[in-house]
């Protein structure tokens, strides 16, 4: 889950700071949500609460196969049946002392997408989840606009042909 700001991610009682960057198309930008392109991107989580980087943490990354779309949770990913062949990229899970887990994924076609971080309790059988929904490519033009430019492409219509006729 991305808190108000919308790089912190919120896993169980941890929280993250969430950067991806695609450096062979938009050079050092950051993208906390949707990305630009279908290309390769890389993934950092900086972690913001020490004893994360005493746990195994994972990172998936599923095409959004659920009707929730921006508004996925935990619970929606947990009835898929077989996340398996919706997976499009999947980090085991490992132990980053550093406090910061960096991964590398090249998205090959535009979507909609859902990043899944989980990560253990340092003491506790428990294992706390996070999702969070984002774009790729095409996926992520704003509603606004294409529905500006069909109005456009309506009205030209209209006064071109309405010329045409008189």
């Amino acid at each position: 889950m991305l808190s108000e700001d919308s790089c912190i991610i919120t896993i169980g009682f941890y929280t993250a700071h969430f950067t991806a960057y695609q450096p062979k198309t938009s050079g050092d930008k950051q993208f906390c949500e949707d990305l630009d392109d279908a290309s390769e991107t890389v993934f950092v989580l900086d972690y913001l609460h020490k004893s994360l980087s005493e746990v195994a943490v994972d990172f998936r990354i599923i095409r959004n196969v659920t009707d929730k779309g921006e508004y996925v949770q935990i619970e929606d990913i947990n009835l898929i049946e077989n996340i398996d062949l919706h997976t499009v990229f999947y980090q085991p899970p490992i132990i980053k002392e550093n406090a910061s887990y960096m991964v590398t994924h090249v998205f090959n076609e535009p979507g909609n997408y859902v990043g899944i971080v989980t990560a253990g309790h340092p003491s506790k059988p428990i294992i706390y989840s996070s999702v969070f929904p984002f774009a790729v490519g095409s996926a992520n033009i704003p509603w606004a606009i294409i529905s500006f430019l069909f109005l456009t492409l309506v009205f030209g219509s209209y006064v071109y042909f309405g010329i045409r006729t008189k």
